[in-house]
């Protein structure tokens, strides 16, 4: 059995679900959690250092490096490929609400959005 995902810690869930290309017949769709939505607006929209991000989101640096590498790959093939992307699901938590707002689940269980849910398949 495989070792539980540690929670991470978000500031916020995101206020865009979803992002779909115009101008080209959209060939599929592809998913991103909200932790790894976190690791790009604190890398690359906040532009803070990844100690300091790791920090924030209460994970090693070298986990966050991790999702880091993960979120801009999603990003990468849904801009390239033309795929939706939609931003869904993780094992993540808001920071300053303690443990009792925990957001954890299996993507593709009916639990609604705003659920967390693990990291599953990528389309």
């Amino acid at each position: 059995m495989p070792r539980p995902k540690k929670t991470r810690f978000v500031s916020a869930y995101p206020a865009i679900a979803a992002f779909v290309p115009t101008g080209v017949t959209v060939i599929g769709e592809i998913f991103m959690s909200v932790e790894e939505l976190e690791s790009i607006r604190l890398s690359d929209f906040e532009h803070l250092d990844q100690e300091t991000a790791a920090n924030l989101m209460k994970v090693s640096r070298h986990t966050y490096g991790r999702i880091l590498a993960n979120a801009r790959s999603i990003l990468a093939e849904a801009v390239i490929t033309g795929k939706t992307l939609k931003i869904e699901g993780g094992a993540y938590e808001f920071r300053g609400m303690g443990r009792r707002r925990r957001r954890r689940g299996g993507r593709g269980q009916s639990e609604g959005r705003g659920a967390g849910y693990d990291q599953g398949k990528q389309s």
